[in-house]
């Protein structure tokens, strides 16, 4: 092979204007359906491009499982739901191995964990048991079913939706599950103008049934190996483990090593987002609260944001 056609069969990974110019694209797109949520978008689309899973919490009817559903659409991959209901079985979530009678062997069937971007509808509707069949393949990738293991397809993100009302009909997330998810997010209700450009967007047909992709699943996992070259010097990583120590301080509970990797690719992602190759502490000061909040336990009154903003506070950027 010569040299000439060695260059012409070359793919050169993207660049990181590449990478800011797919996630605006996918954010346009997204927006083309949800109204007045443009922070909320960034944040999906920072833990879809981090190798991340996230998390939607909030009251019934602002629009999380249909937040949810157009970024996937925008991505042209495998898209799969699962609607968490008091009695989905484990098997429902992962697969099961089925007899067929024909071969007389045992044939397995593929649960909806097997898709790019998966949907868990009303995560917390569901109890604990089947919760935790997310734990394996949110962390590894993988399902493992009668001591047999597969992969799930690449990319992988899972995006969870749960309301935070109705606490005698829910089961709480076990904090294994909670640390698993790289952000956890609350959307809001909209402004005025917001609800009523909303409200003249759905007057006739939803704006989710014309939705057309922008992106593939290759281009993400491109935008992903991308980030993984974005810069994080020492000083940044210093000021990481810093405010993870003072969370450690703070709280009964503060936030674990695998939530330090989770802000570190949140914070190489966002820079990415920003066009630059290198990151810089207001990456980490942007996307802390969202991936530290929700891994803090405190025996008292104090939110898991409010031990981060006083980690913020007071720990210097040196």
């Amino acid at each position: 092979m010569t040299d000439a056609h060695a260059d012409a069969d070359f793919d050169p990974a993207p660049s990181v204007e590449a990478v800011s110019d797919l996630a605006t694209r996918i954010s346009e797109n997204v927006e083309r359906v949800i109204v007045g949520h443009h922070d909320a978008i960034e944040d999906i689309i920072v833990a879809l491009f981090a190798r991340g899973h996230l998390l939607l919490e909030d009251v019934p009817g602002v629009g999380k499982t249909m937040l949810a559903r157009a970024i996937a659409t925008s991505i042209e991959g495998e898209f799969e739901r699962i609607q968490f209901t008091p009695d989905l079985l484990p098997s429902d979530v992962t697969g099961v191995n089925v007899f067929n009678q024909q071969t007389s062997e045992f044939e397995f069937r593929e649960g909806p964990v097997f898709g790019n971007v998966v949907l868990g509808d009303e995560i917390n509707r569901a109890p604990p048991k089947t919760q935790a069949a997310l734990l394996e393949v949110m962390e590894e990738l993988q399902v493992t079913v009668d001591g047999v293991t597969r992969r799930v397809p690449d990319p992988f993100t899972v995006i969870a939706t749960q309301n935070d009302v109705e606490p005698d009909r829910t089961y709480d997330l076990p904090l294994a599950e909670l640390d698993r998810f790289m952000k956890k997010i609350h959307l809001g209700y909209p402004t005025e103008a917001e609800e009523t450009e909303l409200l003249g967007r759905v007057s006739g047909h939803h704006p989710i049934e014309s939705l057309e992709p922008v992106a593939s699943a290759g281009d993400v996992r491109d935008a992903r190996e991308r980030i993984l070259d974005v810069t994080v010097s020492e000083p940044v990583r210093s000021y990481v483990s810093r405010l993870a120590a003072d969370t450690r301080a703070g709280a009964d509970l503060g936030v674990s090593p695998r939530g330090s990797i989770a802000l570190v690719r949140a914070a190489q992602a966002r820079a990415a987002l920003d066009a630059r190759n290198y990151v810089v502490p207001d990456d980490v000061q942007r996307e802390v609260r969202s991936v530290w909040a929700h891994r803090i336990r405190t025996t008292d009154e104090r939110a898991g944001r409010d031990v981060v903003q006083r980690a913020l506070d007071t720990v210097p950027v040196e």
